[in-house]
């Protein structure tokens, strides 16, 4: 079986061919700039030869560029596939699904509605995500369409974690409640770690998907039980340009204050807060070149980004005890920030040692997790070296070192660790 997998967004559609019998990608790309100045990029990691680079292309719509994705799978150049045919079904990421959807579905008339329906929660994504899935059922009539949606993850969530101390009535007349993001990423990185745990009968998980959208979650037993974006993903820890949570007050004030509308702040919270807000770029890799060299704005959101992640860990694990030890509870970072920052995980660590103590942390990591953040640590920590100045080539050196100790004796490296901060 062969799956095309598609995300699309406000002028872009980014693609995914795979094979489900080895689950293995077969090509992927991007189409950027649709409707305007479109360029078209097509990768085939089993040959680069049929690679296409940033090739300028009409894109009027997202018809077209799906047009364009097809006949780059099945052309003799560039192709993987004989013809369209072999396409057995196209997955579409759908960013918000309200309370109508806890599992993916295959898309029909009321499905459409539905997503429909929640434009107004997701006013960037949700039309963009329909007009891809009508875009492919133009061009592949007879093949099903499943919708997976980023909120479906979080629908187990107890009322308690979902709701807000709102009158009662704007959740029965307009779902005003917390729906959660980054759901695909979340069940997929918490099931992953279960099964690296040896798929016990009852895990404890905390996923943090740190990127430039960023949310984290508590995870019972592979269920969301909590987790930080709310109705939309402007609530939970600062992002690159989201302001994350702020105290609801100062909304009225800035827009007296500035003689904004409600969209104009809006923007002011999606667009231009956060990191951004903050010290002038949302670019974590900026971010951190400037904070070594001094930079104060972005000493502070390297702060600021540190003291939330931990504050939200802590608090998550806090919950996970309800539910038994604190101790069991395993963190997983990963996305963009989690693995370019190794620096920032050096902090959050921190924390975590000087409040749990030394043996309760080495719990949050058992042996075979534990050689694999270590890992990503290490690897990061070498990249950044190496990117940054040939003089931390002995960094790079250490970092590789600790790659292949950690390998070697997993839990026994983290022992390391608080030498390593200072703890």
């Amino acid at each position: 079986m062969k799956i095309l997998v598609i995300n699309a967004g406000s002028s872009s559609l980014k693609y995914q061919l795979i094979d489900m019998e080895n689950e293995t990608v077969l090509a992927k790309g991007n189409c950027e700039q649709i409707g305007l100045k479109s360029t078209f990029t097509h990768k085939v990691p089993a040959d680069e030869s049929k690679n296409i680079k940033s090739l300028p292309c009409e894109m009027p719509d997202h018809a077209s560029a799906i047009q364009i994705v097809i006949n780059a799978l099945t052309s003799k150049e560039n192709g993987v596939i004989a013809s369209m045919d072999e396409i057995d079904a196209v997955g579409h990421r759908v960013v918000h699904g309200a309370e109508y959807f806890s599992t993916s579905v295959l898309v029909n008339e009321d499905v459409e509605k539905a997503i429909e329906a929640c434009f107004e929660w997701g006013p960037l994504h949700n039309p963009a995500n329909l007009t891809g899935i009508k875009a492919c059922q133009a061009i592949m009539k007879d093949v099903p369409q499943v919708a997976v949606f980023d909120t479906g993850f979080h629908q187990t969530m107890p009322d308690y974690a979902y709701m807000y101390a709102l009158p009662y009535e704007y959740y029965e007349n307009y779902g005003i409640r917390r729906y959660g993001f980054h759901g695909t990423s979340h069940r997929f990185v918490s099931a992953k770690a279960t099964e690296l745990l040896g798929n016990p009968e009852h895990s404890k998980v905390v996923t943090c998907h740190l990127g430039n959208g960023s949310s984290i979650s508590a995870i019972v037993d592979g269920k969301c039980f909590d987790t930080t974006m709310g109705v939309t993903p402007l609530e939970g820890i600062m992002m690159g340009t989201r302001c994350g949570s702020i105290d609801p007050a100062i909304v009225p004030i800035i827009m007296k204050k500035e003689g904004l509308t409600a969209d104009q702040m809006d923007t002011v919270m999606n667009k231009k807060s956060g990191m951004l807000g903050v010290c002038g770029t949302s670019d974590n890799r900026e971010i951190e070149a400037r904070a070594k060299d001094g930079d104060e704005k972005a000493k502070l959101v390297e702060s600021m980004l540190c003291h939330q992640l931990t504050k939200y860990i802590g608090g998550y694990a806090a919950v996970n005890a309800m539910f038994g030890n604190v101790a069991d509870l395993n963190w997983i970072p990963y996305a963009g920030v989690g693995v370019a920052c190794a620096g920032l995980l050096y902090v959050v660590l921190a924390a975590m040692f000087k409040y749990f103590g030394t043996a309760k942390v080495m719990r949050f990591f058992p042996p075979i997790v534990t050689g694999p953040i270590i890992i990503c640590i290490g690897m990061t920590l070498a990249n950044s070296a190496i990117n940054n100045c040939a003089a931390n080539w002995w960094i790079a050196i250490l970092a590789i070192l600790i790659v292949v100790v950690a390998n070697i004796w997993g839990k026994g490296m983290i022992k390391i660790i608080p030498i390593l901060l200072g703890v």
